[in-house]
């Protein structure tokens, strides 16, 4: 791929780390992407800006920046001019709008710049662009208040940072998992109790536990997605950020009677990214991050995909 320079109202990147998401995974793996070929996935992207397209001010070379999921908007519509940018139907990703950030260089629209802070290391602000922010907005624009009792399905790449920000939080949390090999795991992160569904079944185990204001489903299979609703309390919410293309079927009784809702939640702005980053070093929230060198992308991803992960792989430079 050649290096573009940037044109009005864009910046470039020089990138120094970039995450491997699930839906990298589905774009590497696409036999036809709809932007044909040559495609670069990569939308957790941080580096350092090396070129300023003509107009573009607020932003120095050799500052430090990050890209998300969130990669530019139109700017003109509703969704822009209320401040829900990433809702825009115009909404650019990069990896799927343009080429992405597995690569050592990534131009794209100012308006998707993230300021990183002092105190996070690229490998560390690359995930808030997209497993980061989506977890931490989901949580605390859940409803649920400090005290309540909060579910994590999942100790993933997103389920990993879900329970760290929920505990941060001041949330009674229970990360959700298969196996007994992830319970100190959960503990580390700073779950207050963990439930194993190889052994109960989730929902009842919650239930136990007196019952959740929220459940925060992270895993890419959404199986177990309809037994979570018994788990929670009346007026509580089932928000998924995971996902597979498997229908949700369940019963109605189960969301009427008890004045349950399911939702589901993406991403965020440059500013939600911020934010995240922010609450992330005043309260010691971290992804655990596996760096891996660009040219070794392939075994990377085969990592990630089959779990081996720990929690987030990070490609960086090629040498």
């Amino acid at each position: 791929m050649e290096i573009r320079t940037p044109g009005p109202g864009e910046v470039r990147l020089d990138v120094l780390a970039s995450g491997i998401c699930g839906a990298d995974a589905g774009t590497a793996a696409a036999p036809a992407p709809a932007g044909g070929f040559p495609i670069t996935p990569g939308h957790e992207i941080a580096g350092v800006i090396s070129e300023l397209g003509k107009g573009v001010r607020g932003w120095e070379i050799g500052e430090h920046a990050a890209v998300g999921w969130f990669g530019g908007s139109c700017g003109t519509c509703m969704a822009c001019r209320s401040g829900d940018v990433v809702h825009c139907p115009r909404r650019q990703t990069p990896g799927l709008s343009y080429p992405g950030g597995w690569a050592s260089t990534i131009t794209v629209p100012v308006n998707a710049l993230v300021r990183i802070p002092d105190g996070l290391s690229m490998a560390e602000a690359a995930p808030f662009g997209c497993a980061g922010v989506t977890t931490f907005n989901a949580l605390r624009h859940s409803g649920a208040e400090p005290g309540d009792r909060v579910a994590v399905l999942g100790i993933g790449g997103l389920g990993h940072l879900a329970v760290q920000f929920a505990a941060a939080m001041g949330f009674e949390t229970i990360a959700i998992s298969r196996g007994g090999d992830k319970r100190q795991i959960a503990k580390d992160l700073g779950a207050h109790h963990y439930v194993d569904t190889s052994q109960v079944n989730a929902g009842q185990a919650l239930l136990e536990l007196g019952g959740c204001r929220l459940i925060l489903f992270t895993a890419s299979s959404s199986k177990a997605l309809a037994g979570l609703v018994d788990g929670l309390v009346p007026h509580g919410s089932l928000t998924v950020v995971g996902f597979d293309g498997t229908p949700l079927e369940l019963p109605l009784d189960k969301l009427v009677m008890h004045a349950r809702s399911v939702s589901g939640h993406v991403t965020g702005s440059p500013v939600d990214i911020e934010q995240a980053m922010r609450f992330a070093l005043t309260s010691g929230v971290r992804p655990h991050v596996q760096t891996v060198p660009l040219e070794q992308v392939a075994e990377a991803l085969e990592t990630q995909q089959t779990g081996k992960g720990r929690f987030r792989m990070i490609l960086t430079p090629a040498h």
